[in-house]
């Protein structure tokens, strides 16, 4: 026989979102590098003393940690998806039943009280030092990121780096000598122009054919300025 699934609304809910993060996702793996309790202090000076509670910055942070992992660009989704996923809420120490900031607090503090500090920096240091200190960094190589840029190459040159160096050099020689026999041929031109008291074409002007005999000649051109 078919059942069929009962919609009803519990006064209480037993449920642990501890017991539905898997003990292998990657956020538990992070969560237990992470101590902000080393640099909690730093924090206080970014705030004034007087005043409501503010949101707290170790949330705000480890948000932003959840979208760098994740490759959430967008803050308004960033906010959505932590109020959705239970493993963002874990992360964040939010529970079921905890508010997410709202976008523009999100944004103020990233964009100007986090962004004027040192403390994004610090964090990474003390994730570094943690990981030192349980053996997980030798100190014996580095990585580097970096970003794909256009370049004046080609996978198919296999040249000696001297020729390289070489032929730009000569491109640059070359487009020097071209701008300097540019400017000479301009500076000649002005030269002879004012010399012979020859009034520079005005652009502004366009030949019209004026239907007739003169003494040039039938069909003179005139210049007449453009209105």
């Amino acid at each position: 026989m078919m059942g069929r699934q009962e919609v009803q609304e519990a006064l209480f809910y037993r449920f642990r979102i501890e017991d539905h993060v898997p003990a292998d996702h990657l956020l538990r793996r992070i969560d237990w590098v992470l101590d902000f309790h080393a640099i909690r202090h730093e924090f206080e000076a970014l705030y004034s003393h007087t005043g409501r509670p503010s949101v707290d910055p170790e949330l705000m942070i480890r948000m932003l940690l959840t979208g760098y992992l994740y490759g959430i660009r967008s803050e308004r989704r960033l906010v959505d998806e932590v109020h959705l996923n239970l493993a963002y809420r874990w992360f964040c120490r939010l529970g079921l039943e905890g508010r997410v900031p709202d976008r523009s607090t999100f944004s103020k503090n990233r964009h100007g009280r986090f962004a004027d500090g040192n403390i994004l920096r610090r964090v990474f240091e003390m994730v570094v030092d943690r990981c030192a200190a349980f053996g997980l960094v030798g100190g014996q190589a580095a990585a580097v990121d970096g970003s794909t840029i256009a370049a004046d190459a080609s996978r198919e040159r296999k040249d000696q780096p001297e020729a390289m160096q070489k032929t730009c050099l000569q491109r640059k020689r070359s487009r020097a000598r071209s701008a300097i026999i540019s400017i000479s041929w301009r500076r000649m031109r002005e030269r002879s122009t004012k010399d012979h008291n020859i009034k520079p074409l005005n652009t502004c002007q366009k030949p019209i054919r004026r239907p007739g005999l003169s003494r040039m000649g039938p069909g003179v051109s005139v210049m007449r300025p453009i209105i």
